[in-house]
């Protein structure tokens, strides 16, 4: 069966997205510095040549074991998950070839028809929860893996359900000092991990944690 992984970057004080980055504020970059401060978080990622390539973002980048792991991520996952915040976030700033080339399963109230985007990416708006989508997602990743893409509100419902096998989280050295934390809202009986992987970087410590089973 597929693993359901979730990887995101996270400020040293625990935040996945700053204060004021919200979609009133889109168009307000300056509001508390949020644009500053995700692109504080986020310049790892824009680093590797990869992530440079498949965004198309311009020639260049870091090559290596960073690099390396962002490529195997890219390669494992089979379909996405994610909320209605993240994806109108998405669909005001993503290219026209969407960067994900799997199903987009969209958590949300909304009903609206699937919307297919050039280079396989196609988001399908699921109104029936968290399981549902993850029962849809697992359907369509076939051997591949699911990826949890965000945002925490997300992540947390699926920390929630015992879904989640494995926590790859790039710890950056930046402080939102508010925002929106990632471990936040969680129930008893919380989910147990163990570290599977340290990985140093000059921009970021990237470590993977696999659920341990009981």
């Amino acid at each position: 069966m597929s693993n359901v992984f979730v990887n995101i970057a996270l400020s040293l004080d625990g935040y996945m997205a700053p204060e004021g980055m919200t979609m009133e504020n889109w168009d307000r970059p300056d509001y508390k510095h949020w644009a500053a401060k995700w692109g504080a978080l986020m310049s790892w990622m824009f680093n590797q040549q990869y992530f440079r390539e498949k965004l198309q973002v311009g020639a260049g980048g870091e090559t290596g074991s960073v690099n390396d792991m962002v490529r195997y991520t890219f390669a494992r996952t089979g379909a996405h998950i994610m909320g209605k915040r993240m994806f109108e976030g998405g669909e005001r700033g993503w290219p026209e070839e969407a960067p994900f080339h799997t199903p987009v399963y969209v958590l949300t109230h909304e009903k609206r028809d699937p919307w297919v985007r050039p280079g396989g990416t196609t988001f399908y708006f699921v109104n029936e929860g968290p399981a549902r989508a993850l029962e849809l997602a697992r359907e369509a990743a076939g051997s591949r893996d699911i990826r949890i893409s965000g945002g925490a509100n997300v992540i947390q419902q699926y920390l929630n359900l015992g879904s989640v096998d494995e926590l790859e989280i790039a710890f950056v050295p930046v402080l939102f000092g508010g925002g929106r934390r990632l471990f936040e809202n969680l129930r008893e009986p919380l989910p147990q991990f163990r570290i599977d992987r340290v990985l140093h970087s000059s921009d970021a410590t990237h470590l993977r944690y696999v659920r341990q089973q009981v």
